[in-house]
C-alpha cells in the first residue's frame, strides 16, 4: 500500500499527469452537464402521463355520466355499452321533464373506486366551474368530507435531496418558473376546466409553490352532447420530479463510477507514460553533466509503443556519443604520436644542424629536415581533413549521384594526369539486363564519393608493379551498387586485411618511413559507413604454389552502396 501511495503521489506532482487527468474527467463532466440540461426524457415523461390521465379521464367521466341515473347506492354499469359510447357520454338523452344533475352523494364511491389504485388526484366540477368532488377529501368508502381538501403530508426531504433542490434552484436549465398554482375551489380560473366546460379536453402543466411539476387533464362529463361538468385528473405533487430526480441521481452516481474509473485509468496511463519519460529524462541529465564516466539510459526497448522506440533511439544515441567520444580520444592519441615522430625528428635535425662540419653533413640533415616539414604538412592536412569530415557529411544535403558518370570522370582524370611509372586504369561497366532508368543513381555527396574512389586508385597505383593496370568495375547486384578495385601487386597479408583501415595504420617498407600519413583508407571507410554502405579488402587468388598455397595476384577493394529505386 505504501508503494501504490508513493506511486500516485509521484504521478499526481507531474504536470503531465494532472493534464491526463484533467482533460479526461473533462470530457466526462461535459457529458454530464450536457445530459442534465437535456430536458427529453422530462418531455417524453409528461407526455407519456398525459396520454394516461386523457385515457382514464374518458373512462371515468362515461362511469360518472352513466351512474348519474342510478336511483340507489348500488352502482350498475354496462362494460359492453360504456366502451361504445364516445369520451364522457352517459347514455341516451333523457326526457326534457329528466333534468340530469351531478350527485355527489352517487358519484362518490364510483370516483373513489376507481382513482384509489391510480394514485392520481381527481376533482370534479359543475357546469358552472364549482368544485363538487376532490379526491383528497375522501376518508373512507362512500364519505364525503366537506370543506376545503386536506393536503397530502409529505416527507421530509433527505440531505441529498435538498441539496439537489439547492442546486437546481441556482443553475440555469435545471429548474424552471414557480408560479403559484391556482386554487382548486374555483374551475373558473383553470384553463384546463374551462375548455372541458366548453366541450373538448384540456391540459396544463404547471409547477406550484414548492417548484414542483404536477401535470392535470380535464374532460368534460357528456349527457348525450351536452356538457354536465368536468373531470380533473392531475399527478400528485413531486411525482414526476421525483423520477426525474431519481434517473438524474442514477446518472449522477453513474459519473461518479466512471469519474473514478476514468481517474484510476488515467494514472495509470500517466504512469505509464510519465514515469518511463522522467527515468530518460534523467538519465539524459546525468549523460548531459557527466556525473559517471559512463550512464546507462533505462531500457524500455520491449515495449512495442513509442516509449520503447524512445528509449531504443535515446540508447542508440549515447552508444554512438561514448563511441565518437572514444573515437576523439583515440584520435587526439594517434595524432599526438604521430606528430611527434616528425617533430622529434625536426628537433634533432635543427639541434645537429649548428654542429655539422662539412657540407656533406649540413646537406643530408636539411633533407631530413625538408623531409619531415612535408610530412607534417601532409599529416595535418589529412588529419584536418578527417577532423572535418563528419560536420561536413551531416550539414551537407545529399543529393541523386550518378555512380557511372562520377567514376568515369575521375578515372578519366586519372589516365590524363597519370606519370610514367603510374599504372594505367581500366574501368568497365556491367549494364544490368534490366531496362531500369538509372541503374547506377545513389543518394550522397559527389565529392566525398569522389575523393572514395581517388583514395582506392591512389593506393592500388602505389602497390601496382611497373607496366602493370588498375582495373574498376562497376555493376548492379540487385538493390545494391558494386565498385570493385583490382591492382596486381603483393597483395594484403592476412591479419592486415582490417587494419588497413585503421588510421595512421601504414605497411610500404619498399616506400620508406613517413611517406603515408595512414589515413587515406580509413577517410574511405568513413564516407563510404556515411553514404550507408561497405567496404572491404580481401586478396585475388591464383593456382596454389608448391605448398598447396594459392598464389596472391593482388589486392582488390570492394565497395557497395545501396541503389536508389528507379
Amino acid at each position: 500500500m505504501r508503494r501504490i501511495g508513493r506511486w500516485i503521489a509521484q504521478s499526481a506532482s507531474s504536470s503531465l499527469t494532472r493534464r491526463i487527468v484533467v482533460l479526461n474527467l473533462a470530457g466526462l463532466i461535459a457529458l454530464l452537464v450536457g445530459f442534465l440540461y437535456l430536458n427529453q426524457f422530462r418531455q417524453g415523461l409528461i407526455e407519456a402521463r398525459v396520454q394516461s390521465l386523457l385515457t382514464q379521464g374518458d373512462i371515468i367521466a362515461g362511469a360518472i355520466a352513466a351512474s348519474a341515473t342510478v336511483d340507489t347506492d348500488a352502482i350498475t354499469i354496462d362494460p359492453d355499452r360504456l366502451l361504445q359510447l364516445q369520451a364522457g357520454e352517459g347514455g341516451e338523452e333523457p326526457a326534457p321533464s329528466l333534468e340530469f344533475s351531478l350527485n355527489p352523494e352517487r358519484v362518490t364511491p364510483l370516483l373513489r373506486r376507481l382513482i384509489t389504485p391510480t394514485g392520481t388526484r381527481a376533482r370534479v366540477y359543475d357546469r358552472d366551474g364549482g368544485l363538487l368532488i376532490d379526491s383528497r377529501s375522501l376518508y373512507a368508502r362512500g364519505d364525503l368530507a366537506r370543506g376545503d381538501a386536506t393536503p397530502v403530508r409529505k416527507e421530509k426531504p433527505s440531505f441529498i435531496e435538498q441539496a439537489w433542490n439547492a442546486v437546481r434552484a441556482h443553475v440555469p436549465g435545471l429548474s424552471a418558473p414557480r408560479p403559484e398554482e391556482p386554487a382548486p375551489t374555483d374551475g373558473r380560473s383553470l384553463p384546463e376546466v374551462q375548455r372541458a366546460l366548453q366541450g373538448s379536453r384540456g391540459t396544463l402543466v404547471r409547477r406550484n409553490s414548492p417548484g414542483e411539476t404536477i401535470v392535470s387533464v380535464a374532460v368534460p362529463i357528456l349527457r348525450g352532447r351536452s356538457v354536465r361538468g368536468a373531470l380533473v385528473l392531475s399527478t400528485q405533487e413531486g411525482d414526476i420530479d421525483k423520477i426525474i430526480a431519481s434517473e438524474r441521481f442514477s446518472l449522477v452516481q453513474v459519473f461518479l463510477i466512471a469519474a473514478l474509473v476514468m481517474g484510476a485509468l488515467s494514472l495509470f496511463v500517466a504512469g505509464q507514460i510519465v514515469g518511463p519519460v522522467g527515468r530518460l529524462a534523467e538519465a539524459a541529465e546525468r549523460v548531459r553533466l557527466g556525473i559517471k564516466s559512463r550512464q546507462e539510459i533505462p531500457d524500455f526497448t520491449r515495449r512495442t509503443d513509442e516509449i520503447g522506440h524512445l528509449s531504443g533511439a535515446l540508447r542508440d544515441m549515447t552508444q554512438a556519443l561514448y563511441r565518437r567520444l572514444d573515437a576523439i580520444e583515440s584520435f587526439a592519441a594517434d595524432v599526438s604520436h604521430e606528430l611527434k615522430n616528425p617533430l622529434t625528428s625536426l628537433r634533432s635535425a635543427v639541434e645537429t644542424l649548428p654542429l655539422a662540419r662539412s657540407e656533406e653533413s649540413r646537406g643530408r640533415l636539411l633533407e631530413i629536415i625538408q623531409h619531415d616539414v612535408k610530412r607534417l604538412d601532409r599529416l595535418i592536412s589529412d588529419i584536418a581533413d578527417a577532423s572535418r569530415l563528419d560536420a561536413e557529411l551531416a550539414r551537407a544535403e545529399a543529393d541523386r549521384v550518378d555512380l557511372r558518370k562520377l567514376i568515369t570522370t575521375v578515372v578519366s582524370v586519372a589516365n590524363e594526369r597519370r606519370r610514367p611509372r603510374d599504372a594505367r586504369i581500366d574501368l568497365t561497366v556491367e549494364v544490368p539486363a534490366a531496362g531500369l532508368e538509372d541503374p547506377f543513381a545513389i543518394l550522397g555527396h559527389d565529392s566525398r564519393l569522389g575523393q572514395v574512389v581517388n583514395n582506392l586508385l591512389d593506393n592500388a597505383r602505389s602497390f601496382s608493379p611497373k607496366g602493370a593496370s588498375v582495373r574498376v568495375a562497376l555493376r548492379r547486384r540487385r538493390t545494391a551498387i558494386e565498385l570493385a578495385v583490382e591492382d596486381d601487386g603483393p597483395g594484403i597479408p592476412p591479419h592486415a586485411l582490417e587494419r588497413i583501415f585503421e588510421r595512421f595504420y601504414t605497411d610500404r617498407p619498399e616506400q620508406g618511413f613517413g611517406q603515408n600519413s595512414g589515413l587515406g583508407l580509413s577517410i574511405s571507410r568513413q564516407i563510404v559507413q556515411a553514404h550507408r554502405g561497405t567496404i572491404r579488402a580481401e586478396n585475388r587468388a591464383g593456382a596454389p604454389d608448391e605448398d598447396d598455397e594459392p598464389t596472391v595476384l593482388g589486392a582488390r577493394f570492394l565497395v557497395r552502396f545501396p541503389a536508389l529505386k528507379s
